[in-house]
């Protein structure tokens, strides 16, 4: 969706802003002007170019939130990193202060998140050490697993807490992933199928798929894309319906979960949106209740979801809603779904996995990314796997949990960090050794 100039994109900077073809490219100099203008726009104009709920998350117009962002310039770009449908743009402001301009598209194109923030310092990662003292933060719980994939198992390269099980949020698609493979593989569903949407299968953000009408139908390899490379909830629990929930229980097993009670019954995204934040009589139960007893509360809440986006405010992790995982969990649901893509002849496992890379990665140096996110109030992580060109895969899982949002934050130093040890030579050293191997090239791309 094509929208006219709004102002100029300054094209100085150590980025490519102005010469990105891309839609995010596009909506990142659409957004950039927004800011540069010689007047600010009607809200008429803004919301043209968001996605329709975008506007009503604000208690007040958009363009009121704009002016202020205008008044800390004027400003001048100093850095651009896309990132498939994401893109975060470092501005130099008044007494060259500086903030980051972040922004999420949808699949039309449209802005479905805009952020100003003071531009997010992270920390120098050179060591293992290092990057631990970056995790340290009063309140939140983290937990690091870096290693190597080998034939006689994981090589671990280091490791913090991670044998503790911990909420991870959405990296529990990566288990409706694997169920849906396995269906696939055993003739029950076809990616050229197509799933529905139905009123008490929406879900909240993230993803776009909870804006399309009711009875919309979309073939499963999209929303399969989606549910991975968007996060898309609503995709993920379309998938989840279709499969049934026995189904992604029996994929949380054969992933080799250390303990896969402790996802069963196995939570949609709805579920846990409407337990965690619109019934709080659910959500005390749910904390008392055996499995048994649980899987007949899912059925007492089944319907439409009550719950908006402005309703989410507390931790409900330590109630048992949401989807707890040790660090060794997702290593091993990455290494099912590696062998997942490497059985597939149609390469459909691979295009979703490696659609969204997370972070800028060089690659060259690894030519196959698969990543996944996962967050909820007071959780926070990110995983990777990646191999390199011998064929070799390596994975980096990193999470934090905390009983307080404040205290997580929005997940840009986390994601940082990942992109600090994946450039810095960490992840090709000896177990023994605790520094960065590399070329000074390599440690210039880890700054």
């Amino acid at each position: 969706m094509m929208i006219e100039a709004f102002g100029s994109v300054p094209s100085t900077g150590r980025t490519g802003l102005a010469a990105d073809a891309s839609s995010t490219g596009e909506a990142a100099r659409w957004a950039v002007g927004l800011l540069t203008a010689a007047r600010l726009p009607s809200e008429e104009f803004v919301a043209a170019r968001l996605v329709p709920s975008f506007p009503s998350r604000a208690a007040r117009p958009f363009t009121a939130t704009l002016a202020e962002w205008r008044a800390k310039g004027p400003f001048t770009v100093r850095a651009y990193e896309p990132v498939a449908h994401k893109a975060w743009i470092t501005l130099a402001g008044a007494a060259g202060k500086r903030y980051t301009l972040s922004l999420t598209i949808d699949s039309s194109g449209l802005i479905r998140i805009l952020t100003l923030q003071p531009e997010t310092v992270v920390p120098q990662v050179r060591t293992w050490d290092e990057l631990e003292r970056a995790l340290s933060v009063p309140g939140v719980e983290h937990s690091v697993l870096a290693a190597r994939l080998t034939p006689h198992g994981p090589l671990v390269l280091h490791e913090s807490a991670a044998d503790r099980p911990m909420p991870t949020g959405s990296a529990y698609k990566l288990y409706v992933l694997r169920a849906l493979v396995h269906a696939i593989e055993k003739g029950e569903v076809s990616w050229d199928d197509e799933v529905t949407v139905r009123p008490e299968l929406r879900s909240l953000p993230t993803g776009d798929m909870q804006e399309l009408p009711d009875g919309t139908r979309v073939p499963v390899r999209e929303t399969a894309h989606k549910m991975i490379a968007m996060s898309d909830n609503t995709a993920a629990d379309l998938i989840a319906d279709l499969l049934g929930r026995a189904a992604v229980e029996h994929a949380v097993a054969a992933s080799g979960h250390h303990d896969p009670s402790l996802l069963r019954p196995f939570l949609t995204s709805h579920e846990v949106f409407e337990l965690g934040w619109g019934a709080p009589r659910a959500r005390a139960a749910w904390a008392q209740r055996d499995e048994a007893g649980r899987r007949r509360l899912l059925a007492e809440i089944a319907g439409p979801l009550t719950v908006r986006i402005s309703d989410l405010g507390e931790t409900v992790h330590h109630l048992g809603l949401d989807w707890h995982l040790t660090g060794y969990d997702v290593l091993h649901v990455l290494q099912g779904l590696l062998d997942d893509s490497e059985r597939d002849a149609t390469g459909t496992v691979e295009d979703i996995l490696t659609a969204y890379p997370g972070a800028s990665i060089d690659r060259a140096r690894w030519p196959r990314v698969y990543f996944k996110a996962g967050s909820c109030p007071g959780v926070m992580m990110f995983c990777w796997l990646l191999v390199d060109p011998s064929g070799v895969p390596h994975v980096l899982v990193l999470r934090q949990a905390s009983d307080r949002q404040d205290r997580i934050g929005d997940g840009l130093v986390l994601r940082g960090l990942g992109a600090r040890v994946i450039a810095s030579g960490l992840l090709h050293t000896d177990p023994a050794d605790g520094t960065a191997a590399g070329s000074a090239a390599d440690a210039e791309a880890a700054r």
